[in-house]
C-alpha cells in the first residue's frame, strides 16, 4: 500500500503546472465577465461618490406594530418611491429593528428625495379612459389608429363570490365588445371637459358636477387637449418617462400613467380617483381550490369605501373595453388594471386573472400597505459631495498603497529571491479581489465603501502572513540538512495546516462581525471575509505550486544567496545522509600467530 501512495504524490507534486492553469482561467473567465458586463470598476458607496443618506426611525400608527413584516413592507415602498424619482442605485434597507437607511448617490435631487422617502405613499383607484401597449417613440402609431388595449390578459374584478370561476378567469379581450379607437377618444375627451368621472354618483372627490360655461369649457378643453398630447407622446419603456407621470396628480383630476402587465408596458389616460386606498379595509391573497380561477386577490372595503367602489363598478360595467376597467395606481404607478362585468356591492371584492402567487401576494401587499403601515420620524440627513468622497478614496488608496509597500519592502529585505514569489501571489490576490468587487456591484448591490477599502488594507497584512507561514517552514526544513525539494514537499503538509486555522479564525471573526453588525461595518466584515476566502484560493493553487516549479530551478534548488534560502546564511547542518549497514562482520588482517 506505500508504494502506491508514494507513486500518487510523486505524480501530484511533479503536475503543479495543472492548478497554475486552473486559477489562470479561473481569472481570464472572471476578467472576461466582468468587461462583457460592462461594470469595470467597483461600485462606490455614498461615502466615497458622494450623495444623501438618510436616516429614518419607526413609530407604531393606528396599532401597527413595529416588526419585520411592516419595516420590510416599508423599504418595499420606499424603495418603489425612491426609484420613481430615476434613481438607478438607491438603497433601502432596514438598520436594527426599527431604523430604514436610504442611501441616495449623486444626481439626484436629494430635497426632492427626502420629501419622498417618509411621506405616506398615495394609492388609488382610477377609472380607465383610454390604454394600449407602450412602444418606442419611433414605432408609435398614431393615436386615430392605436390600439386600445392590446391582446395580453387583463384581471378581472368581481363580487367575492358572486361570479362564477369562469367570470373571474376571463381575459379582457373577451369582457366586452371593443371600442373603437375614435370612439374611445371621442369618450375620452367628453370625460375630460366634462371634468368628472364615469360614475352617476358625480366627481371623484365628492363634489357635485359642475356646470359647464363658456369659460370653464374652453379651460377644459385646453385640459384634455394637454393631457391627450402627454398621453400620445407617451413612452413608458423608458424608465426616465415613468418617473415624470402620474406621481405630483391630485386626486381630482385626471392624469396618464403607466403599468406593467406579464412583461408588457402599458400607457393610461386615468379619470379622477374614485377611491382612496385608505377605504380598502383588508387584502389577501387566497388560492381559489373550488374554481379554476387559481390564485386570486381579495379585498373588503370601509363602509364609505364600499360604496364608492359600488357606484364606480357599477358605472364602469356598463361602459366598452377600456374604459370597463379602474386602475390600481401606487404612487403614479398602475400596479393592476382589472376590468368589471357588474357592480360590485357588500364591500367585498375579489381580482383574478392567472396570477402567480407572488403576484397575488405582491398586489395584496400593496392593497393592505398603500399607505406606510408604519410612521416615520426623521433622524439625520448626511449629505456627502463627489468632491469630500473622492478625498476620502484617494486617502484610503493612499493608506493601502503605503502598507503594500512596507510589505514588500519587509519581503524584499527579509526574503530576497522569494519575495519574488510573495509578490506575485499578492498581485494575484489583488486582481481577483478587484474583479470579484467589480461584478457584485450589479450582482448583490455590493458598494466599496470607505470601512470595505479598511478591510482590503487589513487583507494585505493576511495574505502576506500565510506567505511567511510557507516561507517559514521550508527555511525550518533547510535548516535540518534537507536539499530544497523535499523541503518543499515537507513543509506544506505543517504549514497548511497553520494557514488553514488562522484562516478561519480570521473568517468567523468577519462573520460575526457581519451578522451582530449594521450598515457601513458590514462592509468591513464582508470585504475581510471574501479577501481571507481568497487567501485560501490563492496560497493552494497558486503559491505552492510556483513554489514546486521554482524548487526545480538552479537559482533556488542549489541556495544561491540571493534565494532566501541559502543553506549556510541560514545556518543548515550538514546534509542528512543515510550510512549503509553490511550484512556481516568486517574481516581484517589475520594474525601469523594466531593462524
Amino acid at each position: 500500500m506505500a508504494a502506491p501512495k508514494r507513486g500518487r504524490s510523486a505524480s501530484a507534486q511533479s503536475k503543479p503546472g495543472r492548478s497554475l492553469a486552473l486559477i489562470l482561467i479561473a481569472i481570464v473567465a472572471l476578467t472576461g465577465g466582468m468587461f462583457l458586463s460592462g461594470h469595470t470598476t467597483p461600485r462606490l458607496g455614498i461615502d466615497l461618490a458622494g450623495g444623501t443618506s438618510i436616516t429614518l426611525k419607526a413609530k407604531a400608527d393606528q396599532g401597527s406594530a413595529i416588526n419585520k413584516a411592516n419595516m420590510d413592507t416599508a423599504v418595499d415602498i420606499m424603495n418603489r418611491r425612491v426609484n420613481g424619482l430615476g434613481v438607478s442605485e438607491a438603497e433601502v434597507q432596514t438598520q436594527g429593528n426599527d431604523n430604514i437607511i436610504v442611501n441616495i448617490p449623486k444626481g439626484t435631487n436629494s430635497k426632492e428625495a427626502q420629501q419622498q422617502v417618509g411621506t405616506t405613499a398615495k394609492l388609488y383607484f382610477r377609472p380607465v379612459l383610454a390604454s394600449e401597449p407602450s412602444v418606442p417613440a419611433s414605432q408609435s402609431p398614431s393615436p386615430s389608429a392605436s390600439s386600445s388595449g392590446g391582446s395580453s390578459p387583463k384581471p378581472s374584478a368581481s363580487p367575492s363570490g358572486g361570479a362564477s370561476s369562469k367570470e373571474k378567469a376571463t381575459s379582457s379581450s373577451t369582457a366586452s365588445p371593443k371600442a373603437s379607437p375614435t370612439s374611445q377618444g371621442r369618450a375620452v375627451t367628453d370625460a375630460l371637459k366634462a371634468g368628472s368621472t364615469p360614475s352617476p354618483s358625480g366627481s371623484a372627490s365628492g363634489s357635485p358636477t359642475p356646470k359647464a360655461t363658456p369659460s370653464a369649457s374652453s379651460g377644459a378643453a385646453a385640459a384634455a387637449a394637454k393631457l391627450q398630447a402627454q398621453y400620445a407622446a407617451l413612452d413608458c419603456t423608458k424608465p426616465a418617462a415613468r418617473a415624470k407621470v402620474g406621481g405630483a396628480a391630485k386626486p381630482g383630476e385626471p392624469t396618464v400613467g403607466c403599468g406593467q402587465t406579464k412583461n408588457v408596458w402599458y400607457k393610461y389616460v386615468l379619470g379622477p380617483a374614485a377611491v382612496d386606498g385608505t377605504e380598502v379595509k383588508k387584502a389577501q391573497a387566497v388560492f381559489d381550490t373550488q374554481g379554476a380561477a387559481g390564485w386570486q386577490v381579495q379585498m373588503t372595503f370601509t363602509n364609505s369605501g364600499a360604496k364608492k367602489f359600488a357606484d364606480i363598478t357599477g358605472a364602469l360595467s356598463q361602459k366598452q373595453e377600456p374604459q370597463n376597467e379602474f386602475g390600481i395606481v401606487l404612487d403614479g404607478e398602475v400596479v393592476s388594471s382589472p376590468f368589471v362585468k357588474q357592480a360590485i356591492t357588500g364591500g367585498q371584492a375579489e381580482i383574478s386573472g392567472s396570477f402567480t402567487q407572488q403576484e397575488a401576494q405582491g398586489l395584496a401587499n400593496m392593497l393592505s400597505y398603500g399607505a406606510l403601515p408604519l410612521s416615520f420620524q426623521e433622524q439625520s440627513v448626511t449629505t456627502v459631495t463627489a468632491a469630500l468622497g473622492g478625498e476620502q478614496l484617494h486617502a484610503g488608496l493612499l493608506a493601502g498603497a503605503i502598507g503594500l509597500a512596507l510589505v514588500v519592502l519587509y519581503l524584499v529585505v527579509y526574503y530576497r529571491g522569494l519575495s519574488l514569489v510573495a509578490m506575485a501571489s499578492l498581485l494575484v490576490s489583488a486582481i481577483l479581489t478587484y474583479v470579484i468587487m467589480s461584478l457584485l456591484g450589479p450582482a448583490i448591490h455590493f458598494a466599496l465603501n470607505l470601512p470595505a477599502v479598511c478591510g482590503a488594507i487589513v487583507a494585505i497584512g493576511i495574505t502576506a502572513d500565510s506567505f511567511i507561514v510557507y516561507f517559514e517552514r521550508i527555511r525550518d526544513e533547510i535548516r535540518e540538512g534537507r536539499s530544497l525539494r523535499p523541503a518543499v514537499e515537507r513543509a506544506w503538509p505543517r504549514a497548511r495546516r497553520t494557514i488553514l486555522v488562522s484562516d478561519f479564525v480570521s473568517f468567523l471573526a468577519a462573520a460575526v462581525l457581519f451578522i451582530v453588525t449594521v450598515g457601513k461595518v458590514q462592509g468591513f466584515a464582508f470585504t475581510l471575509g471574501l479577501t481571507t476566502l481568497l487567501d485560501v484560493v490563492v496560497v493552494f493553487f497558486f503559491t505552492k505550486p510556483l513554489m514546486t516549479l521554482l524548487a526545480r530551478r538552479k537559482f533556488f534548488a542549489d541556495g544561491h544567496k540571493w534565494s532566501g534560502l541559502d543553506p549556510k546564511g541560514l545556518g543548515a547542518k550538514p546534509p542528512l545522509r543515510r550510512t549503509r549497514r553490511s550484512a556481516g562482520p568486517v574481516a581484517g588482517p589475520v594474525d601469523p600467530k594466531e593462524a
